[in-house]
């Protein structure tokens, strides 16, 4: 069963959130980070991304940058930031586009994630995983939270919409229309949200599997050296799976694998059936829409999902991936090969047609997302998605909520 704790956040001071919080440090390059954070001095980029502070010829994995990262984050604490007095459940909705999803905000347990009661569903990267286990163990904090997902539960939500009904910590609109609103649960509510959780069987990363694996090494690097104190629990926003939206992971390829756009069409005729599209969008699952010669393709590969065994195959980034982008397109490697790129579906299909039409990219693909209830299912099967299959929005601001270890 899921375990989860209350701890003393650290959290903007009052009135000061909007100005502290900052979207997840590894949705932006170092130059639009330090674009976002410029004349800012409260901005968590500061803490997330320090190398912003340095010159652009430091590595962002010198020691300087995690020096930094320390130093600022201790001024923040003194100047922006405040730690609750005790330990606490809290709850952190997001509003886009008129959309609510609500999680509630704990410390999670780094066994629950070694055990697999917290399960994955993506491999992770070595260089990404060094630099956010240096970032934690040296701030010794966690400074951008896990997100978790559950099987929805009637006990947690009513709690949840109990806390909702107090006044807020912190109320505000981000630049990009995201309304982000936090209360802390009620002391006499906390042993009933803890049995709730308990309740749950397993839990699952939606994002964020880099930031649980750090947190799991950090843990035992400070183990080593006896002075775990609470890094055996990591930050984390839990969320009903029932509120998510997942939206599309579409594909950009920049050539045709020495192919003329002749034979490039004819060769996709051969695996599923073509017609004119008359929309950007694909209408639902075994449906992929290709914009190709400055007009969209409907690509109708419901036969192949039929015909697929497992969960992942069955997967449209799968079917794309074995039906075209590897046979046809040469693609053979998604998470390696460099004539192909991924574009989150909050840029639009807009953002491939502008691409292709500049030359940049030879033809995009515009996929249907892929489920919740997928995600689940390949992470209990101990499987693992292909590379950028899931894109979650809106995104988790760092900096709302911290875990001091």
């Amino acid at each position: 069963m899921a375990l989860v704790y209350p701890f003393a956040a650290v959290m903007a001071a009052p009135g000061r959130a909007a100005a502290v919080a900052t979207l997840p440090y590894d949705v932006m390059n170092r130059s639009e980070a330090a674009a976002m954070a410029a004349g800012k001095p409260s901005s968590f980029l500061h803490v997330t991304r320090s190398e912003i502070d340095l010159p652009e010829d430091v590595s962002p994995y010198a020691d300087a940058v995690y020096a930094k990262a320390k130093e600022n984050w201790l001024a923040l604490r003194q100047n922006a930031l405040v730690q609750d007095d005790k330990p606490a459940y809290y709850v952190y909705s997001l509003v886009m586009k008129g959309r609510r999803q609500t999680g509630v905000v704990a410390a999670a347990a780094v066994d629950d994630y070694d055990h697999n009661v917290i399960r994955k569903h993506e491999k992770t990267r070595k260089e990404k995983e060094d630099d956010r286990t240096r970032h934690i163990s040296t701030l010794r904090a966690q400074t951008g939270p896990v997100f978790l997902t559950y099987r929805d539960s009637d006990a947690i939500n009513a709690i949840v919409s109990k806390t909702m009904q107090d006044a807020p910590l912190f109320d505000f609109t981000a630049e990009d229309g995201v309304r982000h609103s936090g209360w802390r649960v009620g002391s006499n509510d906390c042993a009933t949200l803890q049995n709730a959780f308990a309740e749950v069987p397993v839990l699952y990363i939606a994002d964020g599997h880099h930031r649980a694996a750090s947190a799991s090494r950090t843990r035992a690097l400070l183990a080593s050296q006896g002075q775990a104190g609470s890094a055996d629990r990591f930050l984390a926003v839990i969320f009903p799976a029932g509120q998510l939206q997942i939206l599309p992971y579409n594909r950009l390829v920049f050539d045709l694998n020495g192919r003329s756009d002749e034979q490039f069409l004819a060769d996709i005729k051969a695996v599923c059936t073509v017609s004119p599209a008359t929309q950007a969008e694909p209408a639902g699952p075994g449906i992929v829409h290709m914009f190709f010669q400055k007009r969209w393709w409907t690509l109708d590969l419901r036969a192949k999902v039929a015909a697929a065994t497992t969960a992942i195959d069955k997967l449209d980034v799968s079917i794309l991936q074995a039906n075209i982008l590897q046979p046809i397109l040469g693609i053979d490697d998604p998470r390696t090969s460099k004539r192909i790129d991924f574009v989150g579906g909050i840029r639009g299909t807009g953002e491939l047609e502008k691409r292709v039409n500049s030359g940049e990219a030879k033809v995009a693909f515009a996929m249907t997302p892929t489920t919740v209830d997928q995600l689940m299912a390949i992470a209990d099967a101990d499987a693992i998605m292909p590379p950028k299959s899931t894109w979650f929005e809106p995104k988790l601001r760092d900096g709302l909520f911290v875990h001091s270890i």
